[in-house]
């Protein structure tokens, strides 16, 4: 979070203090920093220089324009899992030679759409995704290439919903049947054979999780070659974790170190798919505190953003660091959990966090910027959070605040 400190006393985006965004616009808001989205994909870019690995940022960690316009800019591909998030890349400017679909249940109008457009890969994920795909390229006159997301039944240790890589998850297709899947797809006409894929899961602080996994589809890719099935590409997906509150993440050196070296000699080309570690520590939730109120078990700053604004909290019970925007010297603390205005008891952004707070006080919820505007949604009927880009001293509003109006507007009533 180097792109987010204190001066002068005010909790700053780059240059620019939080509260300057707050009078402008209102909270909640969600405030990226250029230079830390930046920053963290020219680390892979380095980490992996000179040897043709192609970064393509996992959208669905957050797919604003402004965001997937700037790494579009950067020269980076796109990891796509739904035609939705295809139109997004398209709309930034990406390059859709550059882009590889995922995602276990794609429609056939999903399929048409991508086969249009020439992406770069199908990420197959079952039998059945191999047929329709087969025919529907068949039906445009297309030849779709494909690789098979293979699951390693490989565990990543981390929570049970963002682990991707056992054989009991929906992902994928299991080792012991890609053998048989890549020789169906070979005889197909519709399809072309182009790479292998996997997915282990997110939040990954651990070398050994990926060597597992790349040496298991690498027995695979053996295997494969006995039988004359080549492959222009091996894509290890993405999950590397970042810091919430004590993870020591993966320093991109070591990862690439571990990688490289399981691929010396070998031709095909790399791929990544990295969304959290790209975007998560350059984005940040600013809220205001609505409210404290005091009890006898628990003591509750109440905010104005809620888990429809950042539901990670509730979904996971995720960490995320609570700052002041003012910083405070040694005024009286209380221990609170900071919660939202929406009518669940699982509305919550923090628990149990020492602060010194006043009604009216801003605050900065930490390392927010994948899986929060993302995941976000209107219930209780609360329009969803503007979003900024600060860059340098300057800063522009790159998604406007939902009006309540704008909630129902595509709704009718009754004759």
């Amino acid at each position: 979070m180097t792109h987010f400190s204190y001066s002068g006393g005010l909790l700053c985006a780059e240059s620019v203090p939080l509260p300057r965004v707050a009078e402008a616009i209102g909270t909640p808001c969600y405030v990226y920093s250029r230079a830390a989205l930046t920053a963290a994909y020219e680390g892979y870019v380095r980490a992996f220089e000179g040897t043709g690995t192609l970064v393509c940022y996992a959208s669905k960690a957050n797919s604003n324009l402004a965001i997937l316009d700037l790494f579009a800019r950067l020269g980076s591909g796109f990891d796509i899992v739904s035609g939705g998030e295809l139109a997004r890349v398209l709309a930034a400017g990406g390059d859709p030679a550059r882009v590889v679909f995922s995602g276990v249940g794609k429609s056939e109008a999903e399929m048409r759409f991508a086969l249009e457009q020439d992406i770069l890969c199908f990420n197959v994920e079952s039998a059945s995704e191999l047929e329709r795909l087969n025919r529907v390229a068949a039906s445009v006159g297309k030849i779709a290439p494909v690789s098979f997301r293979v699951n390693p039944d490989v565990d990543a240790g981390t929570h049970p919903y963002i682990s991707t890589g056992l054989k009991e998850n929906k992902f994928g297709v299991a080792h012991g049947d890609a053998l048989a899947l890549y020789r169906r797809a070979r005889v197909l006409p519709g399809v072309r054979i182009v790479g292998i894929d996997c997915h282990i899961g997110s939040q990954i602080t651990e070398l050994s999780p990926y060597v597992d996994a790349l040496d298991r589809i690498l027995d695979l890719v053996g295997c494969l070659a006995v039988e004359g099935i080549e492959l222009a590409h091996i894509d290890l997906g993405g999950g590397i974790g970042i810091r919430y509150r004590d993870e020591t993440p993966l320093a991109l050196p070591d990862y690439a170190r571990a990688i490289l070296g399981r691929l010396a000699g070998r031709r095909e080309r790399l791929i990544l798919e990295p969304g959290r570690s790209l975007v998560g520590g350059g984005g940040l939730l600013l809220t205001r505190v609505e409210y404290l109120k005091h009890g006898e078990a628990k003591h509750f700053a109440v905010v104005d953003a809620a888990m429809n604004d950042l539901m990670r909290p509730a979904l996971y019970d995720a960490y995320h660091e609570v700052l002041p925007v003012a910083e405070r010297g040694s005024g009286p603390r209380a221990r609170y959990d900071v919660v939202g205005p929406v009518c669940e008891s699982g509305d919550f952004l923090a628990r149990d966090r020492e602060l010194a707070v006043t009604e009216g006080e801003l605050l900065a919820i930490m390392s927010a910027g994948a899986y929060g505007m993302s995941m976000s949604s209107n219930y209780n009927s609360r329009p969803r959070a503007a979003e900024v880009m600060v860059d340098g001293a300057q800063w522009q509003l790159v998604r406007s605040r939902e009006s309540i109006a704008e909630l129902y507007a595509r709704e009718q009533r009754l004759p």
